[in-house]
């Protein structure tokens, strides 16, 4: 289809998004304005400004004019790949739009243009269809991603000879997030995180490491089912774990999803295991008439399978990268499945093994020891809310679907590309944050915690000698009366205590575990 209106559209709201002043479209609000696209928004979209300026303001970055590109489809594809990076959501959506003769022409204006020559490879990459262009004999290569603008895969780059080009994407055609450089991931990246917890383990004896990961473990396992509403008995827990613990020794496969998913369900009766063969989504039905009201809607289950085979192809990329940041695969893989949502039950409890999974896989965990991050969820749930409902409440308009007589959905359109190509800054930014959470306060507030504990225990056994048991219980007690014991504990478990004797002991458990040096 060939474009007749302009790109460079003058506006103040643009599909109700409100630009912070008046200015003319650039880049990829320019190419879906122009060619009518339908699809959700980039995060982050460009206009230019009456002001010679160049800024950022929440959803938009500003421009002065010296930075107004050709009002022609290069112009604008030059300027986004130079200064907003790869959308491969809008280009998808764009190549599906225009005429093949129509990028056959933009390409052959400018066929050794490095913007060209990008915008070559990634038409054939993402249609599967070749242009009738010779292969370029000579020239420079030039990367398909700028890592000063997104995270690329630079250790496992494909050189396309065709284009001269390095497809340094961090996926693959079937599954492909993107996630954008922003202040607050470099300044994570910064940080060196995983080094801390090798240097908090270097100074702690190791049955002291042993439990807090014993304890971390069964509370992060208590909290991924307590994030769906559930208290899983002690049995299901106890396999769950041993499954955590597992975590990352063998590549993830299909076979070994499934395996978890059974561990989550414990091989439930009324659930049919395995990738979906129905839709699915999230969310409510009218208690009247039980229509379904959706929060999320789950890739089409005829999709599933090439959108997991995908993504288990990008998890195995991005593991054998060692330099890629191992939060930001993390992020990738584990939010990519569940918004994927390839199972009819458990998605998310395997979404959070796989943080387990591919932080393991990197090599960012030392050997043993658990990131509570299902416990920091919980604590954060409507954070983490919040992000999977950035992905999720942005699509669901474009999901056309009606109600299905069993009061589930049919979804009506195409939608595979929903899942493959998403942004998924916002997921790592929260990753990075539980990460850092965990290692700054809630893994060193366990040690700490068990360090004091072996220090009172041992006034106990000097003092007044009990069974490890009684020791944990006195500890439990003295926990929940802040330092006291109360009247029920005196007259009933520790009656035995005189007052001289209690007294001492409420001392040295203040002087323990109240001390603020």
């Amino acid at each position: 289809m060939e474009n007749n209106k302009p790109f460079s559209q003058k506006v103040t709201i643009f599909h109700d998004r409100r630009l912070p002043e008046p200015g003319l479209l650039v880049g990829y609000a320019a190419l879906i304005h122009a060619n009518d696209l339908i699809v959700p928004l980039p995060d982050v979209l460009s206009f230019i400004s009456e002001k010679h300026k160049r800024s950022s303001e929440n959803e938009w970055k500003i421009f002065g004019p010296r930075y107004l590109p050709e009002d022609t489809l290069l112009g604008n594809i030059t300027f986004a790949f130079k200064y907003e990076g790869i959308e491969l959501l809008v280009l998808n959506r764009l190549f599906k739009k225009l005429e093949q003769s129509t990028v056959l022409r933009t390409i052959e204006s400018e066929p050794n243009g490095q913007y060209s020559r990008r915008l070559w490879f990634l038409y054939e990459w993402l249609t599967g269809r070749k242009l009738e262009i010779p292969d370029l004999q000579f020239g420079n290569y030039v990367n398909l991603v700028d890592d000063e603008l997104q995270y690329s895969s630079n250790n496992a780059v494909e050189n396309s000879t065709r284009h001269r080009v390095r497809n340094n994407l961090p996926g693959v055609r079937d599954f492909c997030p993107m996630i954008r450089k922003t202040k607050l991931l470099a300044d994570y990246e910064s940080k060196h995180l995983s080094k801390d917890i090798e240097g908090i383990i270097e100074k702690i004896h190791p049955d002291v490491v042993a439990r807090a990961a014993a304890f971390l473990l069964l509370k992060d396992s208590k909290a991924s089912y307590a994030i769906e509403g559930e208290q899983a008995p002690s049995t299901r827990l106890a396999r769950w774990g041993r499954a955590v613990q597992r975590a990352g020794k063998f590549p993830i496969t299909k076979e070994e999803l499934a395996g978890l998913q059974s561990i989550v369900l414990d091989n439930s009766k009324f659930t049919k295991m395995g990738y979906r063969q129905q839709e699915g989504f999230i969310g409510e039905h009218d208690r009247r008439i039980g229509t379904p009201i959706p929060e999320h809607i789950s890739a089409r289950w005829k999709d599933v399978g090439s959108l997991m085979s995908g993504l288990l192809e990008t998890s195995e990329k991005l593991e054998n990268d060692e330099q890629f940041d191992a939060v930001i695969a993390t992020a990738i893989i584990a939010f990519g499945f569940v918004f994927i949502h390839p199972f009819v039950d458990g998605n998310g409890r395997v979404h959070r093994y796989l943080f387990h999974h591919v932080l393991a896989r990197k090599k960012y965990v030392p050997t043993g020891v658990i990131f509570p991050i299902s416990a920091i969820i919980l604590e954060r749930l409507d954070e983490y809310r919040i992000v999977l409902e950035a992905y999720s409440q942005s699509r669901l308009e474009f999901i056309e679907w009606s109600p299905a007589a069993d009061h589930n959905i049919q979804i009506e359109n195409e939608t595979a590309d929903l899942y493959r190509y998403f942004d998924a800054t916002k997921q790592a930014e929260f990753l990075y944050s539980c990460i850092k959470q965990a290692l700054e306060v809630t893994i060193p507030e366990e040690v700490n915690y068990l360090q004091k504990y072996d220090q009172f225990k041992k006034f106990i056994d000097d003092f007044i000698p009990m069974p490890d048991s009684t020791v944990s219980l006195l500890v439990r007690f003295l926990v929940q009366g802040n330092g006291i014991l109360s009247a029920r504990a005196l007259k009933k478990e520790f009656a035995p205590l005189t007052n001289e004797e209690t007294a001492r002991i409420q001392n040295k458990f203040s002087e323990v575990f109240h001390d603020k040096s």
